[in-house]
């Protein structure tokens, strides 16, 4: 995964890169080589009533142990225990850019003091004889050394027998700047029964100057609320109510808030009336799920549409992207693609309709490369695009490798077997449903699209089939699928077809299972709707032998090609794993307390992703994004999303189980493995990915079962229940009342929640994003869009003349624009990346998993698991008999192999939609 930024300015900034918007952002501090004494006293650290921000810590990205089962700190006497702690910060990568001036100055005057750190140690428990809170022991953290990135600070604490054990660690910030806090080590000195206590922060700290109350960091144990230490309680509750704010306001760089609002900031319309776009979510009309809330200006012209022009798409600062990443991938890449080499690609196009002459010019991306205008900073750009950017001649050039697809088999994208494999292997094996009705009929309204009922008829496909089976026996014995993007398309064929260089059909492709589990494309339907005086048109194409036939059937699946990359990229994709998961991670954060045993079972599924999703909106799903310039619905891509949501979207279908029942591709057995049985046996998503199911749910399980063991404490668990009902009623309010909403009673109600979700940002993410340079890179095989319509509507004789002479002309006209290839590829290159440090479903344990005994056996058996499961995807792409994942030239199907190196490996699922 590639780690891309999502910028916040801060004040008095110098930049490295003269880019639109750096890829550098946060702040950083000096530090000077002294080791003052430090003090320490005892008082209050905060008012018992008040309710400033204590947001949370972020336990899961350094990882470290705890030996004690207890955290409490006494001598043999039982009067006073000298603690020292030690708290490690981590210099950013601007360190020495964005410090410089005055505040820096009075920073290091900070550090010369020994306060650049106010430290509290915070009991667990009350006072027997008050009843009230304990006070707080506070010490000054003063800076003692400094090894590559890391600073240490250090304190010094006398702790007495009667304080008991320290469940939380309050901490500001001194400086003007925030820090970055990796870890906080207490320990105890001159007493060898006391072990360590170690907290990961992994956290930015704001300066108190930008906000004047603490940060809270509890230690490891986990607590569902009833359980909640005394001591803690207050600051449990109050931590939860700051991090929901007050919903007022903009949003600012070092806030760590979230909140919702809906998808109105996709638009410019305050520049150009036709960069207008609909508010998604909130409205019948386009119902969506909700995104967090930035609170940035309304447009003057579009009241209810968000101003883009303050150069912010806000997210909590700790799912930010942090600087402290490796460079040779993560935001650098990213950033760069927007921000170099985008526009070096559209110079270098002078004609953005401009598309590839003879498929020898597509060739000559991987060999030759295009050659870029001359750019500045040229030696750091090519040490940040590694993999794209090579150097001819000492000449910039922008070569693309080789997919691995073509690499294997340079026609593999040609032919028709490898087109109706890919359904079941490739990049988008969510959309193919089994054939339950004939003939097959349009729901839409027949009055506005005309005729329902399929032109495919039962003598076309008993042509195809002729010498296996009739239609009838066909259906009976499910060999029939198709691809069913009609009642979804139609709608939008006439407003795509008034725009320029685009067009669109709805379509239905219809499929055949052949006795050795192989799919055979059958026929393909392209239909347009009444429009503009015109009756409805449509047309079936079947394979054929003769020249005419077999170039219109290449013709007509492109169009589906188009339709199924549209469909993958905007709902398999975006929709439901990036947008939907976004809801999650806001209710978890507002309604589950960082010492909730949920929340930390959660947390590794979530990282970086509301960054990236932030990144989406400015760049990707934007007004003239990426994807509104590249894909065939054009500007009606989000609408078209909005609506699959209101026709597609279930939570209960997001479980993968539930999702082949739904399509017809299983049907549950009890006697089968993992209780279903599959419609086709040789289905690699559904071969692996029930495995990987099958193995995720028995950790979340195990996990849940632990801290739940019966079900009266799930329903009275009300930080569950409001996490719960928050992500049905606001998260996903437009579906607020559907009735497939699981309810949340018992502690396997919890499971399939929590199994699902994890799923979604595991198993299926990885299913349909690390594959896509893999099988997209060499366009032809899934182009982005159809430019020309078919011949055969409505075609003038010169225009069939044209079609006769040069079939091979036409088909490169449908194929995407050079500039549109392009660009498309370069993204999906680098979305396709993991990266160094890359977290990987069950790899390694986050530490407050390790601390408990229990939770520490679960993991490693899952742990285990997945590891058997790396062995099983080899020994299943080994077998010849399975045909959908090995054969000559066919790439191995190892989407859902648990781990893997960095790169494009086409394998490895992360634990969360971090690219």
């Amino acid at each position: 995964m590639l780690k891309p930024h999502v910028y916040h300015p801060i004040a008095n900034k110098t930049l490295l890169l003269p880019l639109h918007k750096p890829f550098l952002h946060g702040a950083a501090f000096g530090f000077l080589p002294l080791s003052p004494s430090s003090s320490s006293s005892s008082s209050s650290s905060l008012s018992k009533t008040g309710k400033g921000l204590k947001a949370r810590s972020v336990p899961n990205r350094t990882k470290a142990t705890l030996d004690s089962t207890s955290t409490a700190l006494t001598d043999d006497v039982g009067s006073v225990s000298v603690v020292k702690a030690f708290v490690t910060v981590k210099q950013t990568v601007g360190g020495f850019i964005t410090n410089l001036g005055f505040q820096r100055g009075l920073d290091d005057i900070q550090d010369l003091l020994g306060k650049s750190l106010l430290l509290e140690l915070v009991s667990a428990e009350l006072d027997p004889k008050t009843g009230q809170e304990k006070e707080t022991i506070k010490a000054y953290a003063h800076r003692v050394k400094q090894k590559g990135d890391d600073v240490t600070y250090e304190a010094d604490f006398n702790v007495g027998q009667e304080f008991g054990e320290i469940g939380a660690v309050l901490v500001q910030n001194e400086h003007h700047k925030e820090m970055f806090l990796t870890d906080i080590l207490l320990q105890g000195l001159g007493f060898p029964d006391s072990h360590p206590i170690i907290i990961n922060c992994n956290s930015w700290v704001h300066a108190k100057f930008d906000n004047p109350q603490k940060r809270v960091f509890f230690t490891h144990k986990s607590y569902i609320p009833s359980e909640t230490p005394s001591g803690l309680k207050r600051l449990r509750n109050e931590e939860l109510e700051a991090l929901r704010g007050n919903g007022v306001g903009e949003r600012k760089s070092f806030e760590r808030i979230y909140d919702y609002d809906v998808y109105n900031d996709l638009g410019e319309p305050d520049s150009d009336p036709n960069k207008k776009r609909p508010v998604l979510g909130g409205n019948k009309l386009f119902p969506y799920p909700r995104r967090c809330r930035t609170g940035r200006p309304r447009c003057k012209t579009d009241p209810e549409s968000e101003t883009r022009s303050s150069n912010i798409f806000y997210v909590p600062r700790d799912e930010c992207f942090s600087e402290v990443k490796q460079l040779a991938f993560s935001a650098k890449t990213f950033y760069s693609v927007f921000h170099a080499v985008v526009p070096s690609l559209q110079s270098a196009f002078v004609d953005k309709d401009l598309g590839f002459p003879y498929f020898t010019a597509i060739d000559k991306l991987f060999n030759e490369g295009i050659h870029l205008p001359p750019q500045t900073g040229q030696t750091l750009w090519r040490s940040i695009l590694p993999r794209l950017l090579k150097v001819i001649s000492d000449t910039n050039a922008l070569r693309f490798e080789t997919p691995e697809t073509m690499s294997r088999d340079k026609f593999c994208w040609f032919r028709d077997e490898e087109f109706a494999r890919q359904t079941l292997a490739g990049i988008n094996p969510y959309a193919l449903q089994l054939v339950t009705e004939w003939p097959m009929k349009s729901k839409l309204d027949p009055e506005i699209y005309g005729d329902p009922v399929s032109a495919i008829t039962k003598e076309m496909i008993e042509r195809q089939i002729k010498g296996y089976m009739t239609l009838e026996e066909a259906l009976e014995q499910k060999k029939l699928f198709v691809l069913d993007y009609h009642d979804l398309l139609l709608p939008y064929v006439k407003k795509v077809r008034e725009l320029p260089g685009t067009t669109l059909y709805g379509s239905r492709t219809l499929l055949f299972l052949d006795t050795d589990e192989i799919l055979r494309p059958l026929a393909i339907e392209l239909t347009r709707p009444p429009m503009d005086g015109k009756p409805q048109w449509r047309d079936v194409y079947t394979p054929a032998w003769d020249s005419s036939g077999v170039w219109l059937w290449r013709l007509a699946k492109a169009h589906v090609l188009a339709h199924d990359s549209g469909y993958h990229q905007l709902i398999s994709h975006w929709l439901r794993t990036h947008c939907c998961t976004e809801p999650y991670i806001i209710a978890t954060n507002r309604q589950l307390s960082e010492m909730h045993p949920i929340y930390r079972l959660l947390h590794p599924h979530f990282r970086y992703t509301m960054e990236i999703n932030a990144l989406a909106r400015e760049y990707l799903i934007c007004v003239d994004g990426i994807i509104e310039t590249s894909f065939s619905p054009s500007k009606y891509c989000m609408e078209l999303c909005s609506v699959a949501y209101d026709l597609l979207w279930r939570f209960d279908h997001q479980a993968l189980p539930a999702d082949l029942i739904s399509r017809g591709m299983a049907v549950e057995d009890p006697t089968a493995p993992h209780g279903l049985r599959l419609t086709i046996k040789d289905y690699p998503l559904a071969n692996d990915g029930l495995d990987l199911w099958d193995i995720l749910k028995e950790w979340v399980s195990d996990y849940v079962n632990h801290y739940y063991p019966n079900a009266s404490l799930v329903e009275s668990d009300e930080e569950l229940q409001a996490w719960w009902t928050e992500i049905r009623t606001v998260g996903h309010g437009d579906k607020k009342d559907e009735p497939w909403w699981p309810v949340l009673k018992t502690p396997q109600d919890l499971i399939q929640i929590v199994t699902t979700i994890t799923w979604v940002t595991s198993g299926h993410h990885a299913s349909v994003n690390f594959g896509q340079y893999t099988y997209a890179g060499y366009f032809p095989s899934r182009p982005t869009i159809a430019r020309r319509n078919m011949p055969t509507e409505e075609a003038s004789e010169k225009d069939w003349e044209f079609f006769m002479k040069k079939p091979e002309v036409l088909l490169l006209k449908c194929f995407p624009s050079q500039i549109q290839a392009t660009t498309v590829m370069a993204i999906l290159d680098v979305l396709s990346n993991h990266s160094p440090d890359e977290e990987y479903l069950g790899e390694k344990s986050e530490s407050a998993w390790a601390d408990n005994p229990v939770i520490k056996a679960a993991f490693e058996k899952f742990n285990g698991r997945l590891m058997e499961l790396e062995g099983i995807i080899d020994e299943r792409n080994a077998n010849r008999d399975l045909k959908n994942r090995t054969g000559a030239g066919v790439v191995p199907y190892e989407f859902l192999k648990p781990f893997s190196e960095p790169g494009v490996t086409g394998k490895g699922v992360p634990y969360s939609i971090s690219i």
